[in-house]
């Protein structure tokens, strides 16, 4: 118990502390945001600070701090350690980057970014990553809300008709202007966000169960080390590439840069506090990490859900809380796509305030991802949490590269530079490791991930210090 206090507590102070020391760095100002600028009626829209405050919420909270969160509990309260510091020192700075950054590029996505920072090559290979990504998304994020309200419901409402429905969802949701749809349900669906949370937070605490010590201990029963495994494993609670294609979007619809703290570093470290509430709920509920993972083998993430939600909150709280679990995946699945449409836009320069362009990119988009829906849950989960993790390597060094030409700190970029390093480590290591990659030994794998980081970072440093000379 005293763990879960202690790490929601280390969040809020470095939301306050280490947040602000990076919107320091990063230097806000009151120059016109893509939404006063450009205002095109379809993406870039003003919107209130609190909605776009739970626009981004809901954005970047998809099933990751949840599905991933218990999965990572698998590893022990260790755990906690990896969403809190992760999160502050690494995802919240990841966010905020890569939503400031865009701002200040008429809205751009990640993959334009990486163009303007990295090169024209980094512009094709983040093309390609992010389009994969973002489809793998939203197809995760139909897959595990369908399973979870197939339970609820009659017979015939098995999981392939929520699929169609929830597809069905995301055309309009992908196609209609962001404050039609998205704007007018996504606060609703926060207050219910907030609201699960809570009372998950409360069924735990208050529910006799008991919530283990922080400890360095890797506890998961199949000997799956914590380095990389846990790191990839929880991934939007902790950082996530995911979220660099989603703050561009509500990029375009700040009024104010000096919003952008609140908005996006705050959103994730909120996301962290559902990571952390959920990682706590699946360690005390199961008692030990082997039944949990026991758990989640047999009856699968959204089963493992529904059966914690209805022991610990009874049928009522239960509802509330398979309610917001179904709310996360669905708010982000329909911006992943969103997202990938507005990439492909840039791509092919077709006008978005045409119906009909729009309507051009986002069928046979959905097309694809309602083939994919077909893959087996697992095994898109395992590719999606990979790329997710690359992805959010590549964005922090294009943050660094940004900070760099910037050159507002001498040393502000290693705020960027150090997590990307890190990240860089962790990808490489995984992917030679994971039996989705190459299954090398760790005695290969490690120095291999390490040395890899090395040379990054070796990179970075060289285009430091030239501009510094300049």
């Amino acid at each position: 118990m005293v763990s879960l206090i202690l790490a929601l507590v280390v969040l809020l102070v470095g939301f306050a502390v280490y947040g602000r020391f990076v919107e320091r760095v990063f230097g806000p100002d009151d120059r016109q945001t893509p939404a006063i600028a450009i205002n095109d009626g379809v993406d870039c829209v003003p919107m209130k600070q609190w909605k776009a405050f739970l626009v981004q919420l809901l954005n970047i909270a998809g099933t990751g701090p949840i599905f991933g969160a218990l999965m990572g509990a698998c590893f022990g309260p260790v755990v906690f350690l990896w969403i809190v510091f992760g999160s502050i020192l690494g995802g919240a700075v990841h966010d905020y980057m890569s939503g400031m950054i865009s701002c200040r590029n008429r809205g751009n996505s990640i993959a334009e970014l990486s163009g303007v920072y990295l090169g024209n090559i980094a512009r094709w290979v983040m093309r390609v990553f992010s389009i994969v990504l973002l489809t793998l998304t939203g197809t995760v994020f139909v897959n595990s809300p369908a399973a979870l309200i197939a339970r609820l419901t009659p017979a015939f409402m098995n999981e392939r008709f929520w699929i169609v429905v929830i597809l069905l969802y995301y055309v309009l949701a992908t196609l209609l202007p962001i404050d039609k749809l998205i704007g007018k349900l996504y606060p609703i669906f926060g207050v219910i966000l907030i609201l699960m949370a809570v009372s998950v937070l409360g069924g735990t605490v208050f529910g006799g169960y008991t919530i283990p010590e922080v400890s360095l201990a890797d506890l998961h029963p199949e000997n799956l080390p914590v380095w990389p495994f846990m790191f990839i494993t929880v991934a939007c609670g902790a950082i996530s590439g995911f979220h660099a294609t989603q703050s561009p979007m509500i990029a375009k619809c700040i009024t104010s840069e000096k919003q952008g703290r609140n908005i996006f570093y705050g959103a994730m470290i909120a996301e962290s506090v559902i990571a952390l509430i959920w990682a706590a709920a699946g360690v005390a509920f199961y008692g030990t990490t082997e039944i949990l993972n026991n758990a989640i083998s047999t009856l699968g993430q959204s089963g493992t859900v529904y059966e914690i939600s209805k022991t610990m909150l009874g049928s009522a709280g239960g509802v509330l809380a398979i309610v917001g679990v179904v709310v996360c995946p669905i708010t982000s699945g329909d911006t992943a796509f969103r997202s990938a449409r507005l990439i492909l836009a840039e791509i092919t320069h077709l006008d978005q305030q045409k119906i009909k362009n729009r309507l051009l990119i986002t069928l046979p988009l959905l097309g694809v991802g309602a083939v994919l829906t077909q893959l087996d849950f697992n095994v898109l989960w395992r590719y999606f949490s990979w790329s997710n993790q690359t992805l959010a390597m590549i964005s922090l060094w294009v943050a660094s590269a940004y900070l760099i030409k910037e050159g507002r700190y001498k040393f502000g970029s290693l705020i960027t530079a150090l997590p990307a390093a890190f990240m860089s480590a962790v990808s490489m290591t995984y992917i030679l490791m994971a039996k989705e990659g190459f299954r090398l030994s760790a005695g290969v794998a490690y120095p291999v991930g390490v040395i890899f980081a090395v040379v990054l970072f070796c990179f970075y440093l060289s285009r430091w210090m030239r501009s510094r000379k300049n």
